[in-house]
């Protein structure tokens, strides 16, 4: 099984490799990255590429990783019991399987993403060390233990919000996707707009780049982000010549809301541009 991008991913030759990489050594891919660089969206094009499932698990602040393995209801059983319900006798009934434990049942190899890890408490990636390690774990109330039918693939990925353990890092293949650079910015607009105007891309991309080297911005824009920019500029037909203008201190880019994310990179690109308009009138 190799990966080599998709119709609709356009993956680095970097990347490309630590994805084979880890399906060869049979670890789990850590991918970091900035927001929007497409961490969540190579996992899904991974699993279209290979032909195989995707079974995500999303991670929250609350999630614990006994939910990725499985969930005993304990108080529906209670009350079923009083209630006189004949289910109480067999325990699976209260037995709710998650994430891992769909990935290890399944018969057809699956790519299992934990998508955003930094998300959860910090001993997450921890209490998860033997089940990604050994691919098995115990049910204490049946007395099962369930192994993988076929290894998953595993996408884990992280936004650096918090530093994982180290001993969850060495049992990973790490990959950090660095922001593309133009010309691969450029393949990516081409998949998602293959008939966009040329001129138009070209001065959106050099408006883009030029918002991202602003001194004292708070949130860089991203590759997604550029993509619903995009987006609005043809929905709103904007022309080529609209962005002529590159130098993020004299203009604050059209439809900014979808690369701006907050108020006080808004407030520095204004204080920029009045900034230069009143040096212009001096």
């Amino acid at each position: 099984m190799k990966f080599a991008g998709t119709d609709r991913y356009v993956a680095s030759d970097e990347l490309t490799l630590a994805v084979n990489a880890a399906i060869t050594l049979q670890r789990p891919l850590l991918i970091k990255g900035e927001p929007g660089t497409g961490k969540t969206l190579l996992a899904e094009e991974l699993a279209r590429g290979l032909g195989a499932p995707l079974i995500p698990w999303h991670i929250k602040s609350t999630t614990k990783a006994q939910q990725g393995l499985y969930e005993y209801d304990a108080v529906s059983r209670l009350r079923d019991s009083q209630l006189g319900d004949p289910r109480v006798q067999d325990v699976r009934h209260y037995i709710r399987r998650g994430k891992l434990w769909d990935a290890f049942a399944s018969e057809q190899r699956v790519v299992l993403l934990i998508d955003e890890i930094d998300k959860a408490d910090i001993e997450f990636p921890n209490d998860l060390l033997l089940e990604l390690d050994r691919m098995e774990f115990h049910v204490y109330e049946t007395g099962e233990t369930v192994r993988a039918v076929q290894r998953p693939i595993i996408v884990i990925t992280s936004n650096n919000e918090k530093e994982l353990p180290d001993a969850f890092l060495r049992r990973c293949f790490f990959h950090y996707i660095a922001f593309p650079d133009r010309d691969t910015l450029q393949r990516i607009v081409d998949v998602h707009y293959p008939d966009i105007d040329k001129d138009l891309v070209a001065r959106a991309l050099d408006m883009f780049f030029d918002l991202r080297d602003v001194p004292g911005l708070k949130k860089k824009p991203s590759t997604s982000e550029l993509i619903d920019w995009l987006k609005l500029l043809l929905a709103d037909q904007i022309p080529a010549s609209a962005l002529l203008e590159r130098d993020p201190a004299k203009a604050i880019p059209p439809l900014y809301g979808a690369l701006v994310k907050n108020e006080q990179d808004v407030q520095l690109l204004e204080r920029l541009a009045f900034m230069h308009r009143r040096g212009n009138r001096a």
